[in-house]
């Protein structure tokens, strides 16, 4: 099975930051990316919606026979990874106990500040994950719905997105939080905006890298870890492929050369 992909899936092109870690800390390994872009916000849909979504994104990446599944999306994460693990056979991982995981290390203070949309932060993931690490953090969780539409217009550098983070900012940062953690896979983009607005006393954590430890300790365990080979990945969505593609190159790092469109 070392062989074999793995799967990671997303309401949409954010996930493709997760898949950036992915690939840079396993190398050697194939994925199969699909981006749900025709159903895409999953962030303001309900968890009924977003559960249903995410079995059938989790039964369309089975066809490649992959040993495990990263879901690349806060939303699907904090409402579906536990009816997942509980439908399906094949290892899932999700961003939302790798992120609460990062956010603890970094705090000194154990008063964190988490930002995504509305969904994950209703959802109440977070402040289970961080009790699960940690039982003293003190969390303090802002929605912040508008900021995904920021990054895909690529207004990162924008004084009207600067405006709008403060915004969002201010009340968490009045808690004197002293990690802040990046709650949503579109957010990383905005990290030098973001580092601007917090200041170099509050340190700045995506689930990325830490989500990707995770999942090299899995397949390690397992015996399932691909090595001494320059792995692939390919690319799935489910409505417009060309824009997938232009878009998704800021958030992958690098050209996507070929997009196919998914069909039932």
């Amino acid at each position: 099975m070392s062989h074999q992909p793995i799967g990671v899936f997303d309401s949409g092109i954010g996930g493709l930051t997760i898949l950036k870690a992915l690939r840079r800390e396993l190398p050697c390994e194939d994925f199969v990316y699909f981006g749900d872009t025709a159903r895409v916000p999953y962030g303001s849909k309900s968890k009924a919606t977003v559960v249903k979504f995410s079995i059938e994104n989790v039964e369309w990446l089975l066809q490649f026979r992959v040993k495990l599944i990263v879901i690349a999306c806060h939303t699907s994460s904090a409402w579906a990874l536990a009816t997942l693990k509980s439908y399906f056979k094949v290892p899932i991982v999700g961003v939302i106990q790798p992120g609460a995981e990062a956010a603890c290390e970094a705090s000194r203070t154990k008063r964190i500040g988490v930002i995504g949309t509305a969904s994950t932060i209703q959802s109440g993931a977070y402040e289970e994950a961080m009790q699960r690490v940690n039982g003293r953090v003190q969390l303090v969780a802002q929605s912040c719905p508008l900021l995904v539409s920021f990054v895909e217009e690529g207004w990162v550098r924008d004084p009207v997105c600067e405006a709008v983070v403060h915004r969002y900012l201010a009340p968490v940062l009045r808690q004197r939080v002293d990690t802040l953690l990046l709650g949503c896979t579109h957010y990383p983009l905005l990290t030098p905006l973001i580092r601007r607005v917090v200041g170099s006393r509050v340190a700045v954590v995506d689930a990325g890298q830490r989500t990707a430890l995770n999942v090299r300790s899995l397949l390690e365990h397992a015996g399932q870890l691909a090595r001494a080979r320059r792995g692939s990945a390919q690319f799935s969505t489910s409505d417009e492929p060309q824009r997938f593609a232009r878009l998704g190159a800021a958030f992958l790092g690098q050209p996507i050369r070929h997009v196919r469109l998914a069909t039932s």
